[in-house]
């Protein structure tokens, strides 16, 4: 299971990086390294090994104050990072603070008016520092970079997996500005048994429409068209969000996520929460006993071919390495479905941020080395040191011989044409009663069990988001 609901009330950029950081990076929670730091080796005097610095630029001030986030991928890779930077542009020099509580170790710099160039930030405990950040407008407008042209004589921005720059997770102001510049993601949507879809001829679901036909297929095979992790129906914004994107756009998305009450009587709605509905009463559609599962049984049921579809995420065969299967399994991904032939396949993303202070000493050589992480000689050093995938085109190529078959062919899946697709609720007010995510999602099992119509559901959260939008403007006006 998910260490956490990101969409729990803190900041865009902030929740989807604790999402990933969160899943991905928790195997040292329990034996959490010392606070770190060290400046990294002397610059060598050798020539580029590649095409990063083909100006030979030099700055007038050669030294970066890097601070990171310490986890589960560990320090090595910005170490490594920091050493091939130095090679490509001699003379400057790199040092790293590394640590788990990354956060508590800058922030008397930060409120001395003294932060670090560059910062990756991630991890439940450190993720209000950049809250608070992005509220006080402290980071540095990162829009100039991604215009940039590469080597290649493309801007930087094309580079980067489509919609991400477009998302809060990096635009947290709604303005078309890049404040939080991406770094590794995780992929979320619907996954399937590979093998079977094999063996049986079946091709995954690119509509909507073809989703719900498969249900003829999966009746064939002796199982569902689908489950979900019945107690935790917070698992369904997996396909729900990207739905409502598909539907009504950017603009949808932010009604729903800024607490707009007119989006609960909106087309985008009805059409979106129509799939819920069919799930709900469509024979055969939905597993029986699935409202009562927790997440380790209706993925096990999934596994043991007892449905066709359930939504997860990235972490989905770690975390059921040792879980029993239908003979011959093999894991597959196909994203969210769209509601027409023409549109393209949506992907659930969750993107990790680094970022560079509006304060920082140094923000063009803080600059130098962001544009340094997206060259295909970095890429593939994170694959290698942290085996994991940055939000790049082509980044699970570079990195296949550092991971997993079923992690590369879902990286792979997402970045073949898919839209990446983020955001989370703007945050709710001081002492609010309201949890924006349990509003929302946990009555989907009334639904699923028929206790509750979709019209009783859109007056009810109709009420709880005027309710949330009172409780915001009567802060704002404190």
């Amino acid at each position: 299971m998910r260490k956490k609901n990101w969409f729990t009330a803190a900041s865009a950029a902030i929740l989807l990086t604790t999402m990933l950081a969160g899943c991905g990076s928790s195997n040292n929670a329990n034996n959490e390294p010392s606070p770190t730091s060290s400046t990294a080796t002397e610059a060598a005097t050798a020539a580029p090994s590649e095409s990063t610095a083909p100006e030979k630029q030099t700055f007038e001030n050669p030294e970066l104050d890097v601070a990171v986030f310490q986890g589960g991928y560990g320090r090595e890779f910005w170490d490594s990072v920091a050493e091939e930077f130095m090679k490509d542009y001699p003379g400057t020099k790199i040092s790293i603070t590394a640590s788990p509580k990354i956060a508590e170790l800058i922030r008397p710099k930060i409120v001395a008016g003294n932060p670090p160039d560059f910062m990756y930030i991630a991890g439940s405990d450190n993720t209000p520092l950049v809250n608070g950040l992005i509220k006080d407008k402290a980071l540095l407008d990162l829009t100039a970079v991604f215009d940039e042209l590469t080597p290649e004589g493309a801007p930087l921005k094309d580079k980067i997996l489509d919609g991400v720059l477009n998302s809060r997770a990096t635009a947290p102001y709604d303005d078309g500005k890049v404040y939080l510049a991406p770094y590794n993601f995780g992929v979320m949507g619907l996954w399937y048994n590979k093998a079977l879809f094999d063996a049986k001829g079946i091709t995954p679901p690119k509509t909507w429409d073809d989703f719900f036909a498969a249900n003829a297929a999966a009746k064939e095979n002796g199982r569902a068209l689908f489950t979900y992790q019945g107690i935790y129906p917070g698992y369904l914004e997996e396909m729900i969000v990207p739905a409502i994107y598909a539907a009504g756009g950017q603009d949808a998305l932010k009604q729903f996520f800024d607490f707009d009450p007119e989006f609960w009587k909106s087309d985008t709605f009805k059409q979106v929460w129509a799939l819920v509905e069919k799930l709900a009463t469509e024979d055969n559609a939905l597993m029986n006993g699935t409202v009562a599962l927790n997440h380790t049984q209706s993925q096990t049921a999934f596994l043991q071919g007892k449905s066709m579809f359930i939504p997860n995420g990235s972490w989905f065969e770690d975390e059921m390495k040792d879980a029993p299967r239908e003979d011959g399994f093999k894991f597959g991904y196909l994203g969210v479905p769209s509601f027409g032939a023409d549109a393209p396949v949506s992907a659930l993303t969750s993107v990790e941020t680094v970022m560079i202070p509006a304060k920082a000493k140094n923000p063009e050589l803080a600059k130098a080395f962001l544009k340094y992480l997206y060259t295909d000689k970095v890429i593939k050093l994170n694959g290698e040191k942290a085996k994991a995938v940055m939000a790049v085109k082509g980044a699970p190529d570079l990195v296949k011989e550092y991971i997993t078959e079923t992690t590369y062919n879902v990286y792979k899946a997402a970045d073949d044409g898919m839209i990446a697709v983020n955001g989370n609720f703007m945050p709710v007010a001081k002492g609010s009663k309201y949890n924006p995510s349990d509003e929302v999602y946990k009555p989907f099992s009334s639904i699923m069990s028929k206790q509750m119509t979709l019209e009783q559901y859109s007056e009810k959260l109709y009420k709880v988001y005027s309710a949330i939008k009172k409780e915001l403007d009567a802060a704002g006006a404190q």
